[in-house]
C-alpha cells in the first residue's frame, strides 16, 4: 500500500517559505502589502483557512488549512499569484515550502505564537501587536 503525498493529507499546516537567496523583497511596504492582497484574496476565494501569517522582510510564514485543494496547490496559488502581481523580471520565491502538518490544539497554539513572535524575536519591533504584516495586528482572517 502506498503512502499518499504530503501534499494530499487533509488538515492544518504551518508553511514557511523564503524569497530567492533571501532577498528582504517585504521590507518594502508596497511589496508587503500586495503579498497581504493576495494572501486575503485567495482565503476569500474560500481555497484556504488563514488562521494566522507573519510576512517577514525575507520569508513568510502561515498557519492554514486547505479547502477542498492539496495543500501544494495552497501554497502555489498564494506564491504564483504574488508573483504574477508584483510582475518581477527575477526570480521572487526558493524553490518549493517546508510544512508542519499540526496534530492537535496545543501545537496550534504553539505555531500560532511563534508566528506571532517572530518580528519581536527578530528586534523588528517591541511588541508583536504594532507589527503591521501579522495576523497579530487584529485583521479578521475568518
Amino acid at each position: 500500500m502506498a503512502i499518499p503525498p504530503r501534499t494530499s493529507r487533509p488538515g492544518t499546516y504551518f508553511i514557511t517559505s523564503a524569497t530567492h537567496n533571501r532577498r528582504r523583497l517585504f521590507q518594502v511596504d508596497l511589496h508587503a502589502k500586495l503579498f497581504l492582497e493576495t494572501l486575503q484574496h485567495y482565503r476569500s476565494e474560500g481555497h484556504y483557512k488563514l488562521h494566522a501569517f507573519v510576512i517577514m522582510p525575507d520569508h513568510i510564514h502561515l498557519l492554514l488549512t486547505p479547502q477542498a485543494i492539496t495543500l501544494e496547490r495552497a501554497v502555489s496559488l498564494i506564491k504564483g499569484g504574488f508573483s504574477h502581481r508584483l510582475s518581477s523580471s527575477q526570480p521572487v520565491w526558493q524553490r518549493g515550502f517546508t510544512d508542519h502538518r499540526i496534530r492537535d490544539r496545543t501545537e496550534f497554539e504553539v505555531r500560532r505564537t511563534y508566528i506571532h513572535q517572530n518580528p519581536v524575536r527578530a528586534n523588528l519591533v517591541p511588541t508583536a501587536e504594532v507589527y503591521p504584516w501579522s495576523s497579530a495586528t487584529s485583521i479578521n482572517l475568518n
